[in-house]
């Protein structure tokens, strides 16, 4: 047992899958896996454990922002021997290409800063995703998209602590090189992976946008929801 996981060994599979909400973690274990069973609970964080088509897997929320993140990656890792993580979540939308309940797969992870940013000093950091993660994910993304009228795009990807962000200036920037959508873990999520030498990616549905201000009515979030998923456990087996 960790601090912040209460999981006893070998209750921990080494490929886990991290909603920031602790209650997408309860519906992705109970709509995906077999055998799910609570693993921790420790602060109302939820993690589960069980299989899919097979293969272990664990389900464990990480809280919102990335030093909530930091914290779950860092034991996930170090403690538990967990060796592929995906962030599974959120984004609004910053290109106007990106739709509502399009999937993005975040290639690099752009940040002001992270928990992890001090080590680094000087020395401008850019986060990236794994490339084999991230192509396994591409390709079974494309069948998703094909049959539910979805866009998979990937692409560089923004990791805010700031959710009410100010700064429409920087915005305004970032959507002029390209970056297609915010969110708020993935960053360090991507440095950790890199220091440990871990596998990871950030599988993102597109649940808002910044531009035209529409957002994913609740009662279509669980089915959109379901796209990314299906494409980050069908990744992380490939």
């Amino acid at each position: 047992m960790t601090i912040h996981i209460g999981a006893k060994p070998g209750e921990i599979a080494e490929t886990v899958l991290m909603p920031g909400d602790p209650l997408r973690a309860r519906w992705v274990a109970e709509t995906f896996l077999q055998d799910a069973a609570l693993v921790t609970e420790i602060r109302g964080m939820l993690g589960y454990s069980g299989t899919w088509k097979g293969h272990p897997v664990t389900v464990q929320g990480s809280g919102m922002g990335m030093p909530s993140l930091s914290i779950y990656a860092n034991e996930l890792i170090r403690d538990y021997g967990a060796r592929t993580l995906i962030r599974i979540g959120s984004a609004g939308a910053m290109q106007e290409g990106v739709r509502i309940r399009d999937v993005v797969l975040g290639m690099s992870a752009c940040t002001t800063g992270s928990p992890s940013r001090t080590i680094f000093r000087e020395l401008n950091y850019a986060p990236t995703a794994d490339f084999g993660l991230l192509k396994a994910a591409w390709e079974a993304g494309q069948a998703i998209a094909t049959a539910r009228g979805i866009t998979v795009h990937a692409g560089q990807i923004h990791s805010s602590d700031t959710f009410y962000d100010e700064r429409a200036d920087l915005d305004e920037q970032m959507r002029r090189h390209g970056v297609l959508c915010v969110e708020m873990e993935a960053a360090e999520l991507y440095t950790l992976a890199a220091r440990y030498g871990c596998r990871a990616l950030a599988v993102l549905t597109i649940s808002d946008h910044l531009l035209t201000h529409e957002a994913l009515p609740p009662d279509q979030r669980e089915t959109s929801f379901c796209d990314m998923v299906e494409i980050a456990l069908t990744a992380a087996f490939a």
